[in-house]
């Protein structure tokens, strides 16, 4: 990048106050907690309704950052860094972004749509990439920030730009049109995804299409509906499976590929190895680019063979000896690198970061000049040992210590040793043509095929859709009880503490051990402490819930033994849940032992609500929050302190706003249950249970399956065994015809009972096969449906999931 301050301020209108205008900007970053920051970097301090950027400012200029995009300077900053102030800093940011692309002048590919998008471009830049210096946005990078920092990754060696642009809502796309400044466009399919932010259809369509007012040319599937909307002068070149696009072309699908007869001028064979429509669809999206960029038809049908499934997600796995594996195994670019590394420093669980790295890519920059950043990305983040594959890797990062070169994945896969690795967190990151994924196999603990997928985008973003519920000065405490309510406690809690939660819960204190010791400092609550655990409570720095006069007592007598000063605690209020917690009769004698009491501090009161997910009992709602009102009010009248206070749980954030308090506490809507359908339709589903076919049979009329003979088929039926089963955690009474599963996004009955390690699906008219991936329960069948069918809550369902079910952990 290599831009002065001063050109940026007059890019961005902005007013300078600082000293130093000639200082040389290398980077960009919107983000205080990356360990990328440093003395050439621009902080962009933007500001939402859950966060903002200006807070960062004090610790960014102590870690060595200088130069900040502000809407103000913030108090006692002035004359301590250089200051750009502007109206707006995301509208700053993208006016820069702006300003930076008009420094480059070569072609541009620009895609969007419902879906795809991201495809379309990974396989474009795999398609032209032997051709052509391609930057593209890292990931999926397309948003109204994605899509300025990805073209803030240009630079003087690329010759092709493929950016992908995402919108929500109407009025985006212009700005990033602008930013953009395509030559060529690519329109993927059109669904559903986001129809929400708009009126119809019509409107988004028209919206989408904004990205393309100046294109040269506009590649998309023959559609009257689309093509009536396309302002007129803009060029098209469009395909269809009939025969009215300037390209038409015939399919044919057979097991595990798909032939393409493509008629254009003249007529060739493309064989893509996929099936499905959607896939289909963005292979042919790519074939239509190399056709205007004149490809040959022999170089598209060598070039699509060899096409391949995108993995667009960081997924954290287990490893062998209690390793913390992040598999990032199918692209490497400097770009993507330093979002890694960003997400390896928050999900480690070790001391030791290891990464195994193999040759980068299309950086833009030359061999010295890209190694030379990497072996600063690399310091920064405090990586403890490189184990390098390929050929340049090895000549360049020679001298970073703890340092360990193979030539190719063939020379370390031949040295494996599995002791090497141990007690670590290890970031796989490589090219595709590396084949790291035979890596990850050997370094990924083996357990059976059955995994539950935790989706940490969506947990995110479910966690903010709760703050925003909230006044900004409210805390937040998130439950992360009974393995975070199935999901994995260590990385659910590793991402909150990202995002900057301010309690952590739990039920017991093993539960909070494990948390200290997986590097997790956040406060931590007990809700259920046993007096046997207080020894190593205070060992641990755990805060208790104290709920009666006897448990007080003994907590107070043994912080006098401990010669403690103030250790927080937290007092639960009964107010008519009737489980735990001191009731009015109790508090006289409560107030007198706390009373000039210095060996422990009230840090929070707190009580329970016990049905504000149900309208029918509101009265009784408000009347609990009357009395917690008055009791805790008293309390703190009494010991003239003022703690936190706090009593609405996940259904009393959405439903009891006024009684928020000093704080909340936000349990099973983090994990994308809600307690009505207004609220379902803003979460997002945080859990996927997954398994895959392992036997398919052909049963007869008459002949019965599983146990006690609860299934017999009354005509030839196709059935698939599957290895999950009711010690893995799917509740047995949803068997025998109840429940289902999904398999190519078709139903399957379960049939017979469900056994203790397997169940049985009926696949007479679904086309699958042995190994094929199996949907138990997520988006569909949701928790929320299965509950209601069983005639319990999600909460069980998920709290149900047997640890020996194998977590993955994935961010996109």
């Amino acid at each position: 990048m290599n831009i002065t301050i001063q050109d940026i301020a007059l890019a961005m209108q902005a007013r300078f106050e600082g000293t130093a205008k000639t200082i040389d900007i290398e980077n960009v970053s919107i983000d205080s907690r990356s360990l990328h920051n440093n003395a050439s970097t621009l902080f962009f301090a933007l500001s939402g309704q859950n966060h903002n950027g200006h807070n960062y400012i004090p610790a960014l200029i102590n870690k060595g950052v200088s130069s900040f995009v502000v809407t103000h300077v913030p108090k006692g900053m002035a004359g301590r860094a250089n200051f750009l102030v502007v109206a707006n800093t995301r509208t700053a940011l993208q006016h820069f972004a702006l300003y930076y692309r008009k420094h480059f002048n070569f072609p541009v590919i620009a895609v969007t749509g419902s879906s795809g998008k991201t495809i379309v471009k990974e396989w474009l830049n795999f398609l032209l990439s032997p051709d052509y210096n391609v930057v593209r946005n890292p990931k999926s990078y397309n948003s109204q920030i994605g899509v300025p920092l990805s073209v803030i990754g240009i630079n003087n060696k690329h010759n092709l730009g493929i950016f992908e642009a995402g919108i929500s809502m109407p009025n985006e796309m212009e700005y990033l049109e602008r930013i953009i400044l395509p030559d060529i466009g690519v329109l993927t399919n059109i669904g559903s995804a986001h129809d929400e932010g708009f009126t119809n259809r019509k409107e988004k369509i028209q919206e989408k299409l904004k990205l393309f007012t100046r294109v040269k040319l506009l590649i998309l599937q023959k559609s009257k509906a689309v093509e009536d909307l396309i302002p007129k002068g803009i060029k098209t070149f469009t395909w269809s499976y009939g025969k009215s696009g300037d390209v038409t072309i015939k399919k044919e699908v057979d097991a595990n590929s798909t032939l393409l007869h493509i008629t254009h001028k003249k007529t060739f064979k493309v064989r893509i190895p996929f099936t499905d429509a959607h896939a289909t669809e963005n292979g042919i999206n790519c074939l239509m680019v190399l056709l205007h960029l004149g490809y040959s038809g022999r170089v598209i049908a060598n070039r699509l063979a060899a096409l391949y499934p995108v993995e667009l997600r960081l997924e954290v796995k287990e490893g062998i000896n209690d390793c913390t594996i992040i598999d990032d195994s199918y692209n490497t670019d400097f770009q993507s690198l330093k979002i890694a590394l960003d997400f390896l420093e928050q999900q480690k669980t070790h001391t030791q970061k290891t990464i195994i790295l193999s040759d980068i890519f299309q950086s833009g920059f030359s061999k010295k000049q890209l190694y030379k950043r990497v072996h600063r990305l690399l310091t920064a983040h405090n990586i403890t040992r490189v184990i390098g594959i390929g050929k340049t890797i090895t000549e360049q990062l020679a001298d970073f210590p703890n340092f360990y070169p193979y030539k190719n994945t063939q020379a370390f896969l031949a040295q494996f040793n599995s002791n090497a690795f141990a007690d670590e967190t290890i970031l796989i990151k490589g090219a595709r043509s590396f084949r790291f994924e035979e890596i990850v196999v050997l370094l990924e603990e083996k357990t059976h095929e059955t995994v539950l997928e935790i989706n940490l985008n969506a947990v995110v973003h479910n966690f903010n859709f709760y703050r925003n519920k909230i006044r900004p000065q409210t805390k937040i405490m998130v439950m992360v009880k009974a393995f975070a309510y199935g999901s994995g406690s260590y990385e659910i809690a590793k991402i909150l503490s990202h995002h900057k939660v301010d309690y952590l819960g739990v039920a017991f204190a093993d539960e909070g051990i494990a948390l200290r010791n997986a590097g997790i400092t956040t406060p931590i609550v007990v809700m259920n402490p046993e007096g046997s655990s207080f020894s190593a409570m205070i060992a641990y720095n755990l805060e208790p819930e104290i709920y009666s006069v006897r448990e007080l007592r003994a907590f107070i007598a043994l912080a006098q033994v401990k010669n403690l000063s103030l250790y927080p605690i937290h007092i639960k209020i009964d107010t008519g849940m009737h489980r735990l917690g001191f009731e009015e009769e109790h508090l006289d004698e409560l107030i007198a032992l706390l009373h000039n009491n210095n060996f422990v501090a009230v840090k929070s009161i707190f009580s329970h609500l016990s049905a504000s997910d149900s309208p029918d009992f509101n009265d009784f709602t408000q009347q609990q929050i009357q009395l917690f009102e008055e009791f805790s009010a008293t309390i703190s009248k009494a010991l003239q302190i003022n703690p936190l206070r706090h009593i609405l749980n996940t259904s009393g954030i959405y439903n009891f706003p006024d009684a928020q308090y000093d704080m909340v506490r936000l349990g099973i809507g983090l994990y994308g249950v809600g307690n009505n359908t207004e609220e379902m339709k803003q979460l997002q589903n945080v859990g996927t249970l997954k398994t895959v076919i392992l036997q398919i049979k052909n049963i007869a009329a008459g002949e019965s399956v599983g146990y006690s003979r609860k299934f017999i088929a009354t005509q030839s039926t196709r059935t698939a065994t599957l290895p999950i089963g009711y010690a893995d955690g799917v509740p047995r009474a949803w068997g025998n015809g109840k429940g289902y599963v999904m398999v190519n996004n078709q139903k399957a009955r379960i049939i017979g009972s469900i056994c203790m390690d397997m169940l049985m699906i009926d696949i007479t008219n679904i086309a699958c096969k042995e190994g094929d991936s199996v949907t138990v329960f997520g988006t569909n069948p949701s928790v929320v449906a299965m509950a209601k069918t069983l005639n319990t809550i999600p909460y069980e369902i998920l709290a149900s999931i047997s640890q020996r079910v194998k977590r993955v952990f994935y961010k996109e």
